[in-house]
Formats: C-alpha cells, sequence, structure tokens
C-alpha cells in the first residue's frame, strides 16, 4: 500500500479572522480569510467548521444582561439537572446543555452571546455565501462546546450544519470479521466539530477551522460542470497549494464525484428524539418529571406491549408505603387477547344489567358502555387487586372501617408508583375503574382468591397521539397552612 493509499486528512485553523460584529457577512470574512497568501484555500468537498460564538455575534445575539441566569431562563424550556448554580438544560433549539449555550466568555463585560436562533440555517447561508463568493461546494458545521454524561472534559459538537452527512448510518453492514452490524450510526458531524477543535483551540482567536480530504462526508449539490470531488474553484489554492486542479481527496482518484446527492438534514438529525432517550431525564428533577409524564391515554396503536416492561413497573409499583410492613397489592396481567375479551364481555353484561335496573333507556345503556371501549382497544390489560393479608380486626365497625381504608390508600399509593413506572418506560396508561363495580364477576372470570378486590383496572399501550396539554395547578391552591 503505498502512502497515497492510506486514509488521511488534514485540519488547520485560519488565521486573520477579525472581530466579528452585528451584521457582518461572514462567509465574505471566511472567504478573505481562507485565501489570503500562503494559505491552502478552499477546495471542493472541504469541511468548514465555524466556532458558533462567531455566528451569534454576526446575527446579532449579543444581550446586555447583568443577570445571566434570567438570559438562561429566557433560552430554556426544560430544565433536565441541576447541581448548585450548575443547570442542564434543553434549549428552544432542541439541544440539552450546560445553561442553554449562554455564554458569558469571548464577549465584552455586561453582555451574553445567545446560541444562533437556528444554526442549520446559519451553516446553510455561510454555505451558500461561500459558493458565491469563491464558487466551492464545501460543507459546513456550526460547533459548540459541550460537556457529556459520565464523561469528564469537554469537546465542542455540531449544533448546525449544511452540506454534511451528519450521521453515517452502517446498520445492515458488516465489519471486518463478517460481523453484522445491528446498531452502528457514526455522529460524523460531531467527530468533524471535535477535529476541529484540536486546532482551533478555545481562547486564541482562531474561530474557524477547514477539514480537507474526507469528500465522501460532504453532500455536493452545484459543483461546476465537469470538475471532481476535491477540486479547488478557479482563483483558489488546490489541496497541494500550487493551484492546480488535482485531487484533494487524498484518494489519488482525481475526476470522481462524491456519493450521490440526498436531503440536507442538517444537524438537527443529531438530536436524539425523546421517545428514544433512554436519559431523558436528569436527577432530582426526573421525580417531578416522571410524574408529571402520566397521563391518562385513552387511544393506543397496535403496537405491542412488553410484557418486560410491564413487571418493571410492577417491581415500581410494590415499593410503595404500606401499613403494619404488608404486601396489599396484587397485579394481574391479561396478556392474551381472549383473557381481556372474555373479562370484558363479563362485564360489560354485567354493567347493562345494572344499568337496566336503574331505568336507563337501550339508546342511553349503550352510548354509557362505549365508555369501556378504551379497554377494549388496549393491547394489554392490567387489573390491580387489594388483598387485606395482615389486616388488624377490631372489636368496633369505626376502627375496621379505618382499617380498610388504610389499606386502600396503601393500594393507591401502589397503583400510582405503576402508571408512573409504566410512563417512565414510554407506556400510556389509563386507569378505570369499572372492576370495582363487578368484584364477583371478574373474581369468577379472572379464578382469583374471594380475597382478593379488583381496584380497576388498567390499560397499557403505545400512545397513538401526544396527550392533550393539562391545565397548570397551582400548589398553593391545594394549600393549607396552620
Amino acid at each position: 500500500m503505498s502512502r497515497d493509499d492510506v486514509p488521511s486528512y488534514r485540519v488547520w485553523a485560519l488565521p486573520g479572522m477579525p472581530e466579528v460584529g452585528a451584521g457582518d457577512d461572514l462567509a465574505k470574512l471566511i472567504a478573505d480569510a481562507a485565501t489570503a497568501s500562503g494559505l491552502p484555500g478552499l477546495a471542493h468537498g472541504d469541511v468548514l467548521l465555524v466556532t458558533s460564538k462567531i455566528v451569534s455575534k454576526a446575527e446579532g445575539r449579543v444581550l446586555e444582561a447583568a443577570d445571566r441566569e434570567a438570559a438562561i431562563d429566557a433560552e430554556t424550556v426544560r430544565v433536565v439537572a441541576r447541581r448548585g448554580p450548575t443547570r442542564i438544560v434543553e434549549t428552544r433549539q432542541g439541544l440539552v446543555m450546560a445553561a442553554a449555550g449562554v455564554d458569558a466568555s469571548n464577549t465584552p463585560a455586561g453582555t451574553v452571546l445567545l446560541l444562533p436562533e437556528d444554526p442549520d440555517a446559519s451553516a446553510r447561508a455561510i454555505r451558500a455565501g461561500l459558493r458565491e463568493a469563491l464558487g466551492v461546494d464545501v460543507g459546513v458545521v456550526v460547533t459548540d462546546t459541550f460537556g457529556r454524561p459520565w464523561r469528564t472534559g469537554l469537546t465542542d459538537v455540531a449544533i448546525g450544519a449544511a452540506g454534511v452527512r451528519v450521521l453515517d448510518d452502517l446498520r445492515g453492514g458488516t465489519d471486518a470479521y463478517g460481523n453484522p452490524l445491528g446498531a452502528t450510526i457514526v455522529a460524523t458531524a460531531d467527530e468533524l466539530a471535535a477535529a476541529g477543535d484540536l486546532v482551533k483551540g478555545k481562547a486564541d482567536g482562531l474561530p474557524v477551522a477547514v477539514v480537507r480530504g474526507l469528500p465522501h462526508v460532504v453532500a455536493f449539490t452545484d459543483l461546476p460542470p465537469g470538475a471532481p470531488a476535491g477540486a479547488p474553484a478557479a482563483g483558489v489554492r488546490d489541496a497541494a497549494g500550487d493551484g492546480t486542479a488535482g485531487d484533494a481527496s487524498g484518494t489519488g482518484q482525481a475526476g470522481q464525484r462524491g456519493p450521490a446527492e440526498e436531503p440536507d438534514r442538517g444537524a438537527r438529525a443529531l438530536v436524539r428524539p425523546a421517545v428514544d432517550d433512554m436519559f431523558r431525564l436528569g436527577t432530582s428533577e426526573a421525580v417531578r418529571e416522571a410524574v408529571t409524564l402520566r397521563r391518562t391515554v385513552r387511544e393506543f396503536t397496535d403496537e405491542p406491549v412488553d410484557g418486560g416492561a410491564v413487571r418493571r413497573a410492577v417491581a415500581a409499583a410494590v415499593t410503595a408505603p404500606a401499613p403494619h410492613h404488608t404486601t396489599p397489592w396484587r397485579f394481574v396481567l391479561l396478556e392474551s387477547e381472549g383473557a381481556r375479551t372474555e373479562l370484558l364481555d363479563a362485564m360489560r353484561e354485567a354493567w347493562i344489567a345494572d344499568l337496566r335496573g336503574d331505568g336507563f333507556s337501550e339508546e342511553s345503556i349503550a352510548k354509557r358502555v362505549r365508555r369501556g371501549d378504551v379497554l377494549r382497544n388496549a393491547p394489554y390489560l392490567v387489573v390491580p387487586c387489594l388483598v387485606m393479608d395482615g389486616s388488624h380486626t377490631y372489636r368496633d365497625a369505626r376502627r375496621n372501617a379505618s382499617e380498610r381504608e388504610m389499606f386502600v390508600v396503601a393500594a393507591g399509593a401502589g397503583v400510582q408508583n405503576f402508571l408512573v413506572a409504566l410512563a417512565g418506560e414510554r407506556l400510556g396508561s389509563a386507569w378505570v375503574s369499572s372492576t370495582m363495580f363487578c368484584r364477583d364477576v371478574v373474581r369468577d372470570v379472572l379464578g382469583l382468591p374471594a380475597g382478593w378486590d379488583p381496584m380497576g383496572a388498567v390499560a397499557v399501550g403505545h400512545p397513538a397521539a401526544p396527550p392533550k396539554e393539562r391545565p397548570a395547578r397551582e400548589a398553593e391552591t391545594f394549600v393549607e397552612v396552620r
């Protein structure tokens, strides 16, 4: 293998970038710096790594702010975690990072820098400006500095991108040993951002870097007719720096075009959707957030429910407080369609009989019975039951009634734990009271012991749509202080 065949790339910082101010043409400033005497210039297939700070300055995202915390509040949509003065938050751009990216460094005292409003749009504008100014088709990555969960130290990552394949999905391929790749998706744009940070530094006044030799990561769009990937534009130095139209890819295959064009997804594609985020919740905030995630869901998809997830929720349920060190909960899991149908048919007949006895019309009865469709349409049902094992018996009805109430409260706490844990498993649920009105029927159909009291039924499934917004409730409305 010759030296030219060894995979490699070059990365260098651009010196000569001036201080950037609001309204500056960032693409022109970069073009001027890149084409200065003695520098390699820009070539088709290069990638520009641009620090978000200068993008923010050019876009006027500089804020007079004596109170940085107030600026962070304004840029935050969700607090994920908090440690003393440090907050990890989700920004309006969907990024999860410290302090919402509000930065008081590299900006005049008394001011803070906010992240670009739309970093992908910023990257597209810089890319288009460089194409117009220099005739080159390059990729652009807007970078910012992040910490990482479970890792010490900071690194640059991509928060905006244009003309760059931000992810390299290797799933479906094989490794060098022929093993199938089932989960490998490479964050190419983040790797590029980190490479640029090695030469830009944090306080060296070098906010832009260039990567050359990786044209396969660039999504070419408007190359001049006949121009190969890696070829310089007219008047722009090529990879060798001598002005010849050579190959800048490092492959020795001048004249080959880059990969077929694909939609430009931008860096937004790097943000993991909430439904796939195993660690969406922070620390102490996780408890509060998990409780609010529990919402009543009445419409489910046909996607099967993982029985293991339900059992994990049961494990959380039975940690609830209970009287006399008892365990007053049992959870009957109806995993087969036959078991669910048999139970719901018997319950419906019992309900209809009760309604007829109350004198309701057949039309009214049919309307009321349809309310049970939330259970019938769910792909999974759970019947939580109260058992009075370990309860005390007293000489009078008053204390015996209080004893039962105490156990009922414990059962409710267990069901609440169960519902919250289901929400943590990204499963929707609806707790419906109907089994409490026909306990004998439920016990008979399910073959339950006489001492098991069904405490409603829980429909479980994958939500067909996000729940509606819930009106905010002020805690003080429910508080009496003595």
